[in-house]
């Protein structure tokens, strides 16, 4: 064996009859990804609830911040492009999702810091909170309890929302999004009503069941997308700003769950230069080299090829309220939909479905995130015990 390599297993072509074995899927998901995974709903009522008791309406009083800075890493740094989305471009403050240790450095009195950790001791949470605190910041936390993030909280006597830690932080995003969210409803930021929130885990309980282990491959939406990605290069666009939340969101869940390398962004940004790859190598040269005669079986190994998975969003708003209006954005996913026509590059389509911005973010969330497990399980992979992520940390705390 490969020095360093202790720890790895599965296998590098996916066997399609594991995700129609609920059995076999139990038997290599020790760590219940799956079922944290269905908690999603539960997770927007739970954290709904906590919030509700944090008494986040005191953030009002001092009226409404020059900035709100989200500060957290991996799926907490996500909850603050979740919230830039969800308020929108007429969001009257900027809202910035700070990935790193500290605040940045114009921070001041004026400003509202929320700091995010799944774990409630991320280095780059903690160093936001203590910074915020020192510069005289409005400070939120939304941690677990009995966490570091929540001594720094008491010290600063900052609001905190504890999440109690039931899952891995990967399977943790609607946990750790919605007191952020109803934070920023507290300073007036955002439009997000109980309503919302209860269609959004309603949302997420369907997907959950339409995607639950029994279900076989062919109406299972989450199983059929895995099984189309299994030995490709996935790139994921999104068509409007909510999409490629949902885009990147997507990327996160298949190189840490499934290990695959990943393309993500939004489809205005692809058309500048990245809408290249369709013509690459791993795209349209690909396809055109390919015997149409070959036994699909025998050559599928042969050549990894690219596979597109595009996330659709109609959107909500009047075209006056958008980034770029809707019919720009819907002629755009189309002819990239086009192109990958006429290369013979697959293509995936995810709807976005739903009342308000935060449902159809969920919608496309949801499904996504159940097919980045079933990938890694159909290449034998447990989808929680990641060997890379316990070595790197050990390497670096030495």
């Amino acid at each position: 064996m490969i020095d360093g390599t202790a720890g790895v297993s599965g296998h590098r072509h996916a066997d399609d009859r594991l995700l129609d074995d609920p059995e076999a899927l139990a038997e290599r998901d020790p760590g219940g990804m799956l079922r944290h995974t269905a908690s999603a709903g539960a997770q927007v009522r739970e954290s709904a609830a906590l919030a509700a008791e944090a008494n986040l309406s005191v953030l009002a009083d001092d009226g409404r911040p020059r900035a709100v800075v989200i500060a957290g890493i991996g799926t907490a740094g996500r909850t603050g492009d979740v919230l830039a989305t969800v308020a929108g471009p007429r969001c009257p403050v900027p809202v910035i999702a700070h990935r790193s240790a500290g605040v940045p450095g114009w921070v001041g009195a004026a400003d509202v810091v929320i700091a995010v950790s799944a774990s409630g001791r991320s280095p780059e949470a903690l160093g936001a909170a203590e910074a915020a605190h020192r510069r005289g910041a409005r400070l939120v936390v939304v941690a677990p309890p009995d966490s570091q993030l929540q001594s720094v909280a008491e010290r600063a006597r900052a609001p905190f929302v504890p999440v109690p830690r039931r899952a891995p932080a990967r399977a943790s995003l609607w946990g750790l999004t919605v007191p952020v969210l109803l934070a920023a409803r507290a300073l007036g930021l955002v439009k997000v009503n109980e309503a919302d929130l209860a269609e959004t885990a309603a949302r997420l309980d369907a997907d959950a069941d339409r995607s639950r282990p029994s279900a076989e491959s062919f109406v299972n939406p989450a199983k059929s997308l895995a099984l189309g990605l299994a030995g490709s290069i996935p790139i994921v666009w999104g068509s409007s700003p909510l999409a490629s939340v949902a885009a990147r969101r997507f990327g996160d869940t298949l190189s840490a769950n499934a290990r695959y390398p990943v393309v993500t962004g939004a489809l205005g940004e692809a058309g500048r230069g990245r809408v290249g790859l369709l013509d690459g190598v791993f795209g349209g040269l690909a396809e055109g080299e390919r015997d149409i005669f070959a036994d699909p079986e025998e050559s599928a190994g042969d050549s990894t090829r690219l596979r597109l998975v595009l996330l659709r969003d109609g959107g909500l708003n009047a075209e006056d309220d958008a980034d770029e209006p809707l019919a720009v954005e819907e002629r755009r996913a189309d002819a990239v939909q086009t192109l990958a026509e006429r290369r013979g590059v697959r293509c995936d389509v995810v709807t976005a479905e739903g009342g308000s911005a935060l449902e159809r973010l969920a919608s496309l969330v949801a499904v996504p995130d159940f097919a980045s497990i079933y990938l890694a399980l159909a290449h034998g992979l447990d989808p929680m015990a990641v060997p890379a992520i316990t070595e790197m940390k050990e390497l670096s705390n030495q």
